[in-house]
């Protein structure tokens, strides 16, 4: 579904609250009416139709609805389910804020779409290694099961921040936040 009008239809679907938190998006189940063309792209760009979408305000509101379920990406109202594309993860952490040392440090990141995130239990950090390069692409969870890609610049603040710790008779070098500490990798010899 590529139609032009289905992008504005979604956003006056958007149940309007009073500025308290996020649609229930986990409990709406909406029947399913085929993808539009809509892209995440993996800097954290939205386009719509091929092109960017540049009202970041529009932006922030339909990353309210977004949902993943499996490997599937979707906007979410009470009465609409689309399909949307996303190349890597629908956020891109891109400041960082560092309360605190050592165990009791808290990392605080913004998003993309103004989303504020504390690193913990319920926000883990994780490192995925690409298979051929090696090369690191960290994530942070935003909700449910919606993750940030940490911006480069972000990630090199984490790799400053960096302290030794073993795990399982190895050092590995990580991060604290929340109590929690989070491998970056192995600490080399």
């Amino acid at each position: 579904m590529s139609d032009p009008g289905k992008a504005g239809n979604l956003l006056a679907q958007i149940p309007k609250g009073e500025g308290k938190g996020l649609p229930p998006v986990h409990l709406w189940n909406p029947d399913f009416c085929g993808d539009i063309d809509m892209r995440i792209a993996r800097d954290g760009t939205w386009y719509y139709l091929g092109t960017p979408i540049g009202r970041k305000p529009m932006v922030k509101l339909f990353s309210t609805i977004i949902r993943r379920d499996g490997d599937d990406y979707f906007l979410i109202t009470p009465v609409e389910k689309v399909g949307i594309s996303v190349d890597d993860a629908p956020f891109v952490a891109v400041t960082l804020q560092v309360d605190g040392a050592g165990e009791q440090q808290v990392l605080r990141f913004t998003s993309n779409v103004d989303d504020e995130i504390e690193a913990g239990v319920e926000h883990p950090l994780r490192i995925e290694l690409d298979p051929l390069t090696e090369e690191p692409s960290p994530y942070l969870l935003v909700r449910a099961n919606l993750e940030a890609l940490v911006h480069r610049n972000v990630f090199y603040q984490l790799v400053e921040l960096a302290v030794p710790r073993q795990i399982d008779g190895q050092t590995w070098l990580g991060v604290w936040s929340g109590g929690e500490f989070f491998p970056i990798g192995p600490q080399p010899e």
